[in-house]
């Protein structure tokens, strides 16, 4: 091109671009007037009726305040349900960078209901400390299951979760050497893809193993059993989140493959009943135990939220009047802090108790029955750092399991998103768009580096505390702040019952 031409080329350019800039001014003016027309005609929403098209922006900034409030606003210990420290070390661990920090703690010390672990002046050495010991559940099972990992995945379910982000999971589970629990959705060959040790989830929908009059079927649970990798079941009777509530998926979500798995139809929400039809007292609880361990020879307990406590005590006395062999291997205790899908806000709210009550009140029934031996105590609510999994076992739990925290390690930014199909990060969401960036290979690293992470730091505290490995922590370790600001020991916060007379000599046999 020549230099006289330039001048002429670039008054058509001009000219050009002045045309589609007009064009554009005119769709934006019809798309104005097109929004202003629905909104004054609408009838169910009062600001957009009001203030047309403006009223608009309410809601796209209430929807973008989600985000803009952890990363702007919030200060690292302000936000709920988890805040940007706790977030950040779980990111960090999972990355497998420094996760020290500098100057001093961001963490109020005196605040009530906190924990402080007590020092011990003469720690751990690095050539005296010993890795977690291995622990037995279910010693009356054909099949015992024998694992000394404390930190485990606690039930997410296929559908719930994406086909990337079960995969990542299944995959860094077999990498860390700890289980998966399937959630009540059933198992997908997802789950069974890596080779990981599974807990299989039955809800109160029996989703995977149910016939088609949705009743427990005896032919489908040795199908699951027959999987040598599937190593206890879990009867799941409430959830952290929503006790009283079955779970919900949205017809959204229910695609052909999760529809096959559960046995319901494609595209209709997926929604389990509020409690198990078959279960409605402390025998029917034993007598569904008892079935299913003879049936896949496995260990079997149940998850519940801690409300009410009486039964408990109905429970263990059942248990020692049917036979010490007919108690649940494990029972695992769900938080009033524990996290879910999709819930009732009522629910989550309001309904249950907290960890810090419930556990301790579980493990001193089943110890003032005799019983602690017998069945393992897992416990799961909020749990995403190493000082919670610690304190935990100060108060006598045997494992730890978290939904959040591993969601966290695959990536997770809180967005909020996860009862509906828009998951940003594409962990909760069946969209093709969203999933393409959780990439399953590079994902399962990070979960399991975040294992590797946590058991380091665990481990480190209890070191500090003075003993070889983190199961040798109790409550003479911790002290909880109470509402004055000073702290008490934990164990007169929370003391140890003695055994109950008629129940310290067991008169029951034992497992060969």
């Amino acid at each position: 091109m020549e230099m006289g031409n330039f001048p002429e080329f670039a008054f058509h350019l001009l000219e050009a671009l002045s045309l589609i800039f007009a064009g554009l001014l005119a769709l934006l003016i019809v798309a104005i007037i097109y929004m202003y027309i629905v909104d004054i005609n609408q009838t169910e929403q009062t600001i957009r009726r009001n203030y047309p098209v403006i009223g608009r922006l309410r809601y796209k900034f209430e929807h973008l305040g989600e985000f803009f409030r952890q990363y702007f606003f919030a200060q690292d210990r302000e936000e709920l349900p988890f805040n940007r420290a706790q977030r950040s070390w779980v990111y960090r661990a999972a990355k497998n960078v420094d996760s020290t920090i500098a100057f001093g703690s961001t963490r109020s010390l005196d605040k009530p209901g906190d924990l402080l672990f007590l020092n011990d002046p003469f720690p751990t050495l690095e050539e005296e400390a010993k890795e977690a010991s291995h622990v037995t559940i279910g010693p009356y099972a054909d099949k015992p299951f024998i694992t000394n990992s404390i930190y485990n995945l606690s039930g997410m379910s296929f559908g719930a979760l994406s086909v990337p982000a079960v995969t990542a999971l299944a995959t860094g589970a077999k990498k860390a050497g700890i289980w998966m629990n399937t959630g009540e959705g059933g198992l997908s060959s997802y789950h069974l893809q890596s080779g990981c040790d599974i807990v299989f989830q039955i809800g109160t929908a029996k989703y995977g193993v149910r016939d088609n009059n949705s009743q427990l079927c005896d032919e489908k649970l040795r199908g699951v059993a027959a999987h040598e990798q599937v190593r206890m079941f879990e009867i799941k009777m409430s959830q952290g989140a929503k006790p009283g509530k079955g779970g919900i998926l949205p017809g959204e979500k229910v695609n052909d493959e999760i529809a096959a798995i559960r046995g319901i139809p494609v595209g209709e929400d997926s929604i389990s009943p509020n409690g198990h039809p078959d279960i409605r007292n402390i025998d029917d609880l034993l007598d569904m135990i008892a079935r299913i361990r003879n049936v896949t020879g496995k260990p079997v307990g149940f998850k519940a939220v801690i409300g009410t406590s009486a039964w408990l005590e109905e429970l263990c006395e059942k248990i020692h009047t049917r036979g010490i062999e007919c108690a649940p291997d494990f029972i695992t205790v769900d938080s009033a802090d524990g996290g879910t899908g999709a819930a009732p806000q009522s629910l989550m709210d309001y309904m249950g108790t907290p960890l810090k009550r419930s556990l301790p009140k579980v493990i001193n029934i089943l110890i003032s029955y005799n019983l602690k031996d017998r069945i393992k105590v897992i416990c799961s609510g909020k749990m995403v750092n190493p000082s919670d999994v610690a304190a935990a076992l100060c108060m006598g739990a045997d494992f730890v399991v978290s939904a959040r925290g591993f969601m966290f390690a695959l990536g997770c930014i809180q967005a909020l998103q996860c009862n509906k199909n828009t998951c940003p990060t594409g962990i909760t969401t069946h969209n093709p768009k969203l999933q393409k960036g959780l990439i399953p290979s590079n994902k399962a690293e990070r979960v399991a580096n975040f294992v590797k992470n946590m058991r380091k730091e665990v481990g480190i505290i209890a070191h500090s505390c003075g003993v070889v490995e983190p199961r040798k922590l109790n409550r003479s370790h911790a002290e909880l702040i109470n509402e004055r600001g000073i702290p008490m020991p934990m164990s007169d916060v929370y003391p140890l019952p003695q055994i109950k007379p008629e129940y310290r000599v067991e008169s029951h046999r034992s497992p060969e």
